[in-house]
Order: C-alpha cells, then structure tokens, then sequence
C-alpha cells in the first residue's frame, strides 16, 4: 500500500474564499484569510494512501479480497470501460477540527469559518497530491486516469464509504466512519480513481470525462463551494 506524508507549504486563499462562501465578496479583509491560512498550516497533518483492484465493469464489482458490488447509476457510469481502479483515502488529522471548535467556543465564529475552510482546501490539496502520483504511476504502466469520484458525488449512496474506506487503508490513517457514514477527522477523503487503457474504448469522449472536478457530477448545484462552469 503506497503511502503520502508530505508537508503543505502553501493553502490557496482564493480556494478558502471559495469554500467559505466569499467568492466574489471584494470587501472582505484579506488579513483574516491570511491568518487563517497560516494557522491551517501550523495544524495540519497531510497523509495519503491508495491501494489498486481489478475491476469488473460489466457487474460493477471491485475485486478485493471481500469482492465489493457497487450499486449507483454514476458510478457505475463512471468507471464503464475501465478494468482497474485506485482506491485512496487522505486526512489532515484531528488539530485543525479541535482549533475550529475553539474557535466557535470562544465566539470568533468569522475565523473559525474560515480555518474550517482552510482545512477544506488543505485536504483537497492533499487528495490532488494523491491522485497526481496515482496518475503517475497509471501512466508508466500505459494507463490513463479518470477524475477522482466519492461517495456522495452524483448518486453514488454514501453507506458505500466503510467499503472505499477499507479497500484505500484509511484505517492506518486512523481514519473511521461514524454510524450514519461520516469521516472522522471530518476533513478526510476517500474515492476511486478509474484506470482505463491509454487509448480506451471510449475512444476521444473519454477525454472529456478526464478532468479533475468532482463539481461535474455534484447533484448539488446550490452549493456555495461550487467552482464556476463545472
């Protein structure tokens, strides 16, 4: 099981703006994201892990050692015509989640907004640096790479994360899953990451579904969080 631990050097304030419901909000202090950023990068612990299975995409079923049936029409969609996946899971750890309560605690609400949505950007990071070794390491084998998908994009039913957690390793991240199939710390990750063949059966449509962008497939077009022309 290939593991990531690498420190953050930079959180994206742009990203945390975003995340926070500020896009576009010019007036507000670029100080406090700052100091928000700052403190996110004192607090997180960026681990990663990632774990590769056969697939079978005509019954839709990850072939690990507990064979793993997946239900939902946009996964299933998905990972069509590949034959191999990459499950990963990443967290930041638990200091950043303890830090926002304090914060809350304490009345500063507007900060702990804020370093919430630091951590948010910070795991995201930290998923990307996972995929773009499982991209590399896809492509010295002659494999593509499909857009990372988690439970809860689209359709996919997040009682499917136990499972995804399992397959990726995350228990050695010491990541859990609560009863009603939250991750816990709460900025942690898991999904899949479809291989297909360089030169898949979908021929030149596959290149239009290789982008990393979960908001594609987000049945959540309200969101605040939500990148522009996804």
């Amino acid at each position: 099981m290939p593991d990531f631990h690498a420190p953050l050097n930079l959180i994206d304030k742009t990203e945390v703006r975003r995340y926070a419901g500020l896009r576009g909000e010019t007036a507000f202090p670029d100080d406090i994201v700052e100091r928000a950023c700052n403190e996110a990068l004192v607090l997180v612990k960026p681990r990663g892990c990632w774990q590769n299975y056969r697939y079978d995409p005509i019954n839709g079923i990850i072939q690990g050692q507990t064979p793993i049936p997946l239900c939902d029409k946009s996964i299933l969609h998905h990972l069509a015509s590949v034959a191999e996946i990459a499950v990963l899971a990443v967290t930041i750890g638990p200091d950043l989640e303890e830090a926002v309560s304090a914060s809350f605690a304490a009345g500063d609400y507007t900060f702990g907004l804020l370093l919430d949505a630091a951590g948010t950007t910070a795991v995201e990071a930290t998923a990307n640096a996972v995929n773009s070794l499982i991209t590399d390491h896809a492509s010295r084998r002659g494999l593509s790479s499909l857009f990372r998908f988690s439970p809860g994009y689209g359709d996919w039913n997040i009682t499917d994360q136990p499972n995804i957690l399992s397959l990726a390793g995350g228990e050695n991240l010491n990541i859990r899953v609560t009863p009603s199939c939250m991750l816990l710390p709460r900025k942690s990750v898991t999904a899949v990451v479809g291989l297909p063949a360089a030169r898949g059966a979908r021929g030149e449509d596959m290149a239009s579904e290789c982008v990393p962008d979960g908001c594609r497939t987000c049945s959540q077009p309200s969101c605040q969080a939500r990148k522009e022309n996804p």
